[in-house]
């Protein structure tokens, strides 16, 4: 098998699982709704995040519009790059992190395009209060949609909240607060990417060796 070919399927398969899970949490769960898989160290909680990964957001309704065409712009240059790896025939490893990168990219930006129009309930902005508002109920995929394209959001649901406790009374600022360590909500796609830079960044001099 080709490197091309390699690189390609290992975007498929990311994307695979990743809409699969997030297709299933969507028309399954209640939004908020949490079900536990390991006790308290892993949990699936359906949140929607109409910002960046790991359930960051960019405030009002232009600031998602302005991620949504940057992905875009971003999974360009991404194809491109990879491209020229490939053509430069770089290391397989290489190629597989910075594929693992562009399927999480697609695989949020897919969200963003796609969700607004296939289900009937999801996390929309309301320019009345300022921020974004979520539904009651579980969505279904009626094709009719809740939103225009590129507003829709994305689907986290990986929860691991490995440490929780509460901080001391003599603590500063948040003495006798209690804390959640690891706080973020992210999915397939977020990990996909950070896994990726990870691997690029720790094996980087090995992995631009004769470029």
């Amino acid at each position: 098998m080709s490197k091309a070919l390699k690189t390609i399927l290992v975007v498929i398969i990311i994307l695979l699982f990743d809409q699969t899970l997030k297709i299933w949490v969507k028309t399954h769960m209640y939004l908020g709704e949490s079900i536990p898989v390991m006790g308290n160290w892993f949990s699936i909680r359906y949140i929607e995040n109409p910002g960046m990964a790991f359930g960051l957001d960019i405030p009002g309704k232009f600031g998602k519009l302005a991620l949504t065409l940057f992905r875009l712009v971003a999974i360009g240059g991404i194809i491109w790059y990879l491209r020229q790896l490939i053509q430069k025939n770089a290391k397989i490893f290489l190629l597989i992190s910075v594929s693992m990168i562009l399927a999480g990219a697609i695989g949020n930006i897919l969200d963003s395009l796609f969700y607004g129009l296939i289900f009937d309930k999801g996390t929309i902005y309301d320019p009345q209060f300022g921020r974004w508002v979520g539904y009651a109920g579980i969505a279904q995929a009626n094709f009719q949609g809740y939103t225009a394209p590129l507003k829709g959001c994305v689907v986290d649901m990986l929860y691991f909240p490995l440490i929780e406790g509460r901080f001391p009374a003599w603590f500063p600022i948040r003495g006798g607060e209690n804390f959640v360590f690891f706080r973020p909500i992210f999915n397939i796609a977020d990990s996909a990417i950070s896994v990726g830079v990870a691997f690029i960044l720790i094996f980087q001099r090995r992995l631009f060796q004769g470029l």
